[in-house]
């Protein structure tokens, strides 16, 4: 049974649940629901590892950038030493390619963590409003709930980020505003001028924090890190998860006003990075052949699904990062009848999304194996 001890008399006395010391808010926090992994798959339903493919969670298909895995091996000696906490050169590579200070960058455990970073920094709980679009990446609203945030969804505007809708629900307590671009499971993305404009639009009390993990797919990226000059109340924030295909080893940064990031710095704690995943995403960070194949790749594997699914009469996004969202009618009919094959998938149930589904782009082989499963899997009209 559950206890706990008097403060007074120090008897023991029954507790309902540790809930009863929990803060409350975690209490309707619904925990991020991740792609299956592959081996969870494989053990659950009896298959060869070998024979799973995961098609689910927007990962490189081509691996790591081969000059972060020779990068990783030469550093393995020192994972006794504790990593430098400031990653001075990373930081400095990074500033350099993007022509900002080193001390414009911040460097997360993952991108994730940086939305946590935005939390910490700008938001009171209970006080403070966020805003972000209601298809927008679901680790907004998780973070939200954990720091006690009210988070306001605005309606989207045929699954594309409604501009006019975000900045007419900014009020004198909204300290947070987030947009993907692309944007996480939807694909879509913000044109240039709009999203420029946007920005000139924001009152300055609110802080935007923009997301550019699928930046690298872009075909005319924004000039988003030139225009922190400009806008002082701007974060940007990226990835090595995806083009340099370092999901494994969990590392982002942020790119803000030297006031910005001298706060955010200010919420992480030591060594967040650890010393594999900086030096990785250091040798990364020049490994254009690698950059280049991943875009060629995703590209070729983007037309390739739009034209399945244009055979199949079914309803898709035009993307612009290294996935598509499809509606499927069942959602999570063709995602359990293609894990059973042994093809995990991303259904959008959890986003409140039960007709679609996300597909990540594979390699050749596995996009072909896809194409030649999916099909069958689809219920009646």
């Amino acid at each position: 049974m559950p206890w706990t001890k008097s403060p007074a008399s120090g008897n023991v006395l029954p507790l309902m649940s540790m809930w009863d010391l929990a803060n409350a808010n975690l209490r309707a926090l619904v925990p991020y629901e991740p792609g299956k992994p592959i081996d969870d798959v494989a053990r659950e339903l009896g298959l060869d590892p070998k024979s799973v493919i995961k098609l689910a969670s927007n990962e490189n298909p081509l691996g790591p950038s081969p000059k972060a895995i020779a990068a990783m091996r030469d550093a393995l000696a020192g994972c006794h030493i504790y990593p430098d906490g400031g990653a001075f050169h990373l930081r400095n590579a990074l500033a350099a390619q993007l022509g900002v200070d080193r001390s414009q960058i911040v460097l997360g455990n993952g991108s994730n963590e940086i939305i946590q970073f935005a939390y910490s920094a700008f938001a009171k709980p209970g006080r403070h409003r966020a805003i972000a679009s209601k298809w927008a990446f679901v680790v907004y609203k998780l973070m939200a709930q954990l720091f006690d945030v009210e988070l306001v969804e605005t309606p989207d505007r045929h699954f594309h980020h409604d501009l006019d809708a975000i900045r007419a629900a900014i009020t004198p307590d909204t300290r947070l505003v987030f947009l993907a671009n692309p944007n996480n499971p939807t694909g879509t993305r913000i044109p240039n001028a709009d999203l420029k404009a946007f920005l000139e639009a924001v009152p300055c009390h609110v802080a935007i924090f923009l997301d550019e993990a699928y930046q690298e797919f872009l075909q005319d990226p924004p000039d988003t890190v030139g225009w922190l000059r400009q806008h002082p109340n701007l974060t940007v924030f990226r990835t090595f998860s995806k083009a340099q295909g370092l999901a494994g080893l969990r590392i982002g940064y942020a790119i803000a006003s030297p006031e910005t990031a001298e706060i955010l710095q200010r919420t992480r704690q030591p060594f967040n990075v650890n010393l594999l995943a900086q030096v990785a995403a250091l040798a990364a960070l020049d490994d254009h052949d690698h950059i280049d194949a991943t875009r060629r790749l995703t590209l070729h594997g983007r037309a390739q699904l739009a034209a399945l699914f244009d055979q199949l009469g079914l309803r898709h996004l035009e993307s612009h990062a290294n996935f598509i969202m499809v509606n499927v009618r069942d959602a999570d009919h063709v995602f359990q009848t293609l894990l059973r094959r042994g093809i995990i998938i991303r259904s959008l149930k959890s986003y409140g999304l039960p007709e679609w589904v996300r597909v990540s782009i594979g390699t050749p082989e596995e996009m072909n194996r896809f194409a030649s499963e999916f099909p069958s899997t689809l219920p009646l009209a």
